[in-house]
């Protein structure tokens, strides 16, 4: 099988992804691997996979960014220690890494966002958090299109929430 890059060599590296039952291919040629900033001397993370798999199908099978290596200010954990182990050693790393654990994010799980189950303790502050937000980001439509009655209106909505979510604190 040729290389799908050159199109010339013979390819020696075959990775394999599953996303919603569709299985998307890519051989490459040791050459073409290690241009595209694959270690293929040295073990695969599976982050460099997904995120080097994360395009469409319309774009370059396989593009990994070389990034320069930094450590967590908190933990002093360094990406190579992240791109081991798989996990991130402290909450400090989620800034750290961010711009790196954004695209592997929406590759493993299609949205940066949790959208998951929520733990019942935690449930009506996420779901309060979630209108706050929603009536926030209206407001802010309103101020724009200059439709001050409306912002007014989201305005009162606002200090209304915030002021409710006060009296059941103090009522606790």
């Amino acid at each position: 099988m040729k290389c799908e890059v050159c199109k010339n060599k013979e390819a020696t590296i075959h990775l394999t992804q599953v996303v919603d039952g569709v299985v998307k291919k890519v051989h490459l040629c040791e050459q073409c691997a290690a241009k595209s900033g694959f270690d293929v001397h040295g073990p695969m993370s599976i982050t460099d996979i997904l995120l080097g798999m994360g395009g469409s199908e319309t774009e370059q099978p396989v593009v990994p960014t070389k990034v320069p290596d930094r450590s967590c200010p908190r933990c002093h954990m360094r990406r190579v220690d992240f791109k081991k182990t798989g996990r991130l050693g402290c909450p400090a790393c989620y800034e750290a890494f961010e711009d790196q654990l954004s695209p592997l994010l929406r590759v493993m799980h299609r949205h940066e966002q949790h959208k998951g189950k929520i733990p019942e303790r935690e449930r009506e502050h996420v779901q309060s958090s979630n209108e706050l937000k929603v009536l926030k980001e209206r407001l802010d439509k309103a101020i724009e299109d200059e439709n001050y009655e409306e912002a007014a209106r989201l305005r009162d909505m606002i200090q209304a929430f915030r002021s409710g979510k006060k009296q059941k604190k103090s009522a606790s």
